[in-house]
């Protein structure tokens, strides 16, 4: 592990910002793997501010790899020093499966504590592509399927919705304030039953360095386009958690995209239930995994 006697003087040394941009993990991961799990130790100013070394940087992607392949982060200390074969522990997965069936009780439950503490500590300790793969999306289907026929469904789902705009809402401010990516719209498809899959795709979206305009109710479709150049998108991304209507999805989305000058991408379960019918559209089918589809975006882009 590193410490400041063992680099020579002369050893770049980089910023905690630099850092974060060089590896995707953002600034307060970075602090609570070194402060609660002892993973990193950079070096510090005499006013106190981190200075991490190249070996630091690549103990980071190190960590990754190993978060990436189920490592729950309280375990991957151990593993970092161990000969590349090493393979990941057999209790991963479970930490994973614990975290969701905790996520899930606390909604059905309507514990906001719990969901509060879950959510902060999933995003502290854990790239927002990881939690978004390995716990929100999954729980977010399991309790979806649920909710068809569970009595205080309608309020258990409002109660989630309402946690996660204030929760996203408040990320997508402060990261759009220093975002200098292109600008991504996000708004729903008109026949989602509230903004879950949206409120994660723009989780997604902002992580990977857009600046998110997000709406959460539905745009008339004739508006979508006077919305994309007012609000100077480079792309609009519609999210929907059911299959929509197949008027919908048959003549008015790729008519949508032939009238709009940036790209028109579909992501969330509709991208996956309805990718046969616009797979020759010039809608973008980005698909349900949402880090994947906001990845699948970029290229699409005309500065991408």
């Amino acid at each position: 592990m590193t410490d400041t006697s063992s680099h020579p003087a002369d050893t770049p040394l980089y910023p905690i910002r630099e850092v974060s941009r060089l590896t995707g993990v953002n600034s307060v991961t970075l602090r609570a793997w070194e402060r609660r799990y002892g993973l990193i130790r950079p070096q510090r100013t005499p006013k106190g501010h981190r200075l991490y070394a190249r070996e630091d940087i690549e103990r980071v992607e190190r960590i990754l790899q190993w978060l990436n392949r189920g490592v729950p982060v309280s375990q991957v200390k151990d593993l970092l020093d161990q000969p590349e074969a090493a393979s990941a522990p057999e209790p991963a997965s479970d930490d994973w499966q614990s975290q969701r069936r905790q996520l899930t009780a606390a909604v059905e439950t309507l514990d906001l504590g719990r969901l509060e503490t879950l959510f902060n500590q999933s995003l502290a300790l854990y790239p927002v592509s990881t939690c978004l793969a390995e716990l929100w999306q999954p729980a977010v289907r399991e309790l979806e399927e649920h909710w068809d026929d569970q009595l205080g469904a309608h309020l258990q789902r409002l109660s989630l919705e309402a946690f996660l705009r204030t929760r996203i809402g408040t990320r997508l401010y402060h990261a759009n304030q220093v975002s200098l990516g292109p600008t991504l719209l996000v708004t729903p498809l008109p026949e989602d039953p509230g903004p879950l899959w949206l409120l994660l795709a723009a989780l997604a979206a902002s992580d990977a360095g857009y600046r998110v305009q997000l709406f959460d109710g539905p745009l008339p479709f004739a508006e979508l386009p006077l919305a994309v150049e007012r609000l100077k998108a480079s792309a609009l991304l519609l999210a929907s958690g059911r299959a929509e209507r197949a008027d919908l999805i048959r003549r008015q989305l790729p008519r949508l995209a032939e009238q709009l000058e940036v790209p028109l991408a579909l992501c969330g379960p509709v991208a996956r239930i309805r990718e046969s019918e616009l797979s020759d559209s010039g809608v973008a089918l980005l698909g349900d995994d949402l880090p994947q589809a906001v990845a699948r975006l970029r290229p699409l882009l005309r500065d991408g």
